[in-house]
C-alpha cells in the first residue's frame, strides 16, 4: 500500500525524522491560510498524488505570499497531473501540501528497502539527491552507497557514520545524520514498511538535515497490525479493477498488455506472464485466484478481466489441487455465459479431475481453445490476441 507525501512525513516525524513545517490543504483557501500560519516570505505548494516526478509536471511550485499560494493551489487542485510515473492518463490532484521555504546547500538521497535477494533490509544513500535514483543507479552506480542491515542486530551507529562520511558530511552534521538514519530505520521496522525513501534529504543553510520529500510503501500482509496506517489508504489513487478484485480476495495487478491471465498460485502466475512474453505477447494483468477458489470467485475474476478494454484474449492456466479442474471448468463456463465474453479463451489445466474438467469444456459447445503445456498455451493465446 502507498500513501501520500504528507502522510509519510507525519509518520516519520513521530519517529524523530526532522521534516519541514507544513500542512495539507484540500481547497485554495486552506492553502492560503496555511501559508499565513507558516509566516516567512516563501512557501512551497506541492501536489499530492501517488507518483514521482511531480516537479517536472508542474506539481511543485514556489509562492512568495499567501495570496500567491492560494492562487497556485487553485490551479493545482482538480488538475490532472501527468508525470513519467503516472502514464499519459495522469492523476487528478485533490489536495496540496503547503510547506515552509528553505535555503538549501545540498540535496542528498536516503532510503531503506527490503532486498529480497539478500533477505535483509538495505539502507542506501547517495550524494546525488533530487535526481531519479534509477537514473543514478544506471549511469553512475558508484554514487550509491549501501549498508545491509542484520535484522537480529538492527542498524547500529557506526554504520550510520559510514553512510554520513560517504555523503561527505562532517562535524555536527554527522551526528545529526546518525540520529536521522536511526529514526528512519526504526520507522521502517515498526510500521512494516517495504520502502521508506527521502529524496531529497537536504542540508539547510542553518546546518540542519531535513526530509524535504518522503515516500513510504507498506506490506499489505501486515496492515492488520496497523489499523491507523490502513486508514490512510486513498482509493482514488488506485486502479479501480485492483480495488474491485481485493473485495473478492483476488490478487490482481493491472499491466499494459492485451492478454488477460487467470492463474492459481503466485509462482505459476509469474511463470505464466514470463512465458507469454517469451512467446512474443504482453500480459494485461497478474491475477492469482488462489488455491481455494470456487466457481463464484472464478466468475468474479472473469468479470474483472473483461472490464479491461485492452484484453484481446485470455489465458487460463490452472494446476488443480484444492481448486479442482472440474470446478474451474464449471466456473469458466458460467462466467462466459453470464458475461457474454467474446474474446478467445485458451485453457491449460492439469491436476485433480482434469479429465472431467476437459469433458465439461467440450460438452459446453463453446469455442474454448485447450492446450496440454504452458508453451503451447502461450503460443496459441499470442496468436489469437493477434
Amino acid at each position: 500500500m502507498k500513501i501520500h507525501e504528507y502522510q509519510a512525513k507525519a509518520i516519520l516525524a513521530r519517529y524523530g525524522v526532522p521534516v519541514p513545517r507544513g500542512d495539507v490543504a484540500a481547497s485554495p483557501g486552506e492553502a492560503g491560510e496555511i501559508a499565513r500560519r507558516l509566516g516567512g516570505h516563501v512557501v512551497v505548494v506541492k501536489a499530492q498524488i501517488h507518483a514521482g516526478g511531480r516537479g517536472k509536471g508542474g506539481g511543485v511550485k514556489l509562492a512568495k505570499s499567501p495570496v500567491e499560494a492560494e492562487k497556485i493551489a487553485k490551479g493545482m487542485i482538480g488538475m490532472t497531473l501527468v508525470t513519467h510515473q503516472t502514464g499519459p492518463e495522469g492523476r487528478v490532484v485533490s489536495r496540496v501540501l503547503v510547506e515552509e521555504g528553505l535555503q538549501m546547500t545540498r540535496e542528498l538521497y536516503l532510503s531503506v528497502v527490503l532486498d529480497r535477494a539478500v533477505g535483509k533490509p538495505v539502507m542506501m544513500a547517495s550524494a546525488a539527491g533530487g535526481m531519479d535514483i534509477e537514473e543514478v543507479a544506471a549511469s553512475t552506480p558508484d554514487k550509491i552507497v549501501k549498508i545491509y542491515i542484520e535484522p537480529g542486530v538492527g542498524f547500529v551507529p557506526f554504520e550510520a557514520r559510514q553512510l554520513g562520511f560517504a555523503l561527505g558530511l562532517d562535524g555536527a552534521l554527522v551526528g545529526k545524520a546518525v540520529s536521522l538514519m536511526t529514526s528512519l530505520y526504526e520507522a521502517f521496522v515498526a510500521t512494516d514498511a517495504s520502502l521508506v525513501e527521502i529524496n531529497p534529504l537536504v542540508v539547510t543553510a542553518a546546518g540542519e538535515l531535513l526530509a524535504l520529500d518522503a515516500k513510504m510503501n507498506f506490506d499489505d500482509n501486515a496492515l492488520y497490525r496497523h489499523p491507523d496506517i490502513r486508514e490512510l489508504r486513498d482509493l482514488a489513487e488506485e486502479n479501480p479493477l485492483e480495488i474491485e478484485a481485493s473485495k473478492f480476495s483476488l490478487n490482481y495487478i493491472h499491466l499494459d498488455g492485451n492478454i488477460g491471465c487467470m492463474v492459481n498460485g503466485a509462482g505459476l502466475a509469474m511463470a505464466t506472464m514470463d512465458i507469454i512474453k517469451l512467446a512474443g505477447g504482453e500480459p494485461a494483468n497478474f491475477l492469482d485466484v488462489g488455491g481455494g477458489a470456487n466457481a463464484e470467485q472464478i466468475r468474479n475474476a472473469f468479470r474483472i478481466l473483461m472490464s479491461d478494454a485492452h484484453v484481446k484474449a485470455v489465458l487460463i492456466n490452472i494446476f488443480g489441487g484444492i481448486l479442482r479442474c472440474d470446478v474451474l471448468a464449471q466456473g469458466v463456463i458460467a462466467a462466459v455465459k453470464e458475461l457474454g465474453v467474446r474474446v478467445p479463451i485458451v485453457i491449460r489445466m492439469e491436476g485433480t479431475n482434469v479429465d472431467e474438467g476437459k469433458r465439461l469444456l467440450r460438452d459446453s459447445a463453446m469455442n474454448f481453445t485447450t492446450a496440454d503445456s504452458m508453451g503451447e498455451a502461450a503460443q496459441k493465446v499470442v496468436q489469437l490476441a493477434g
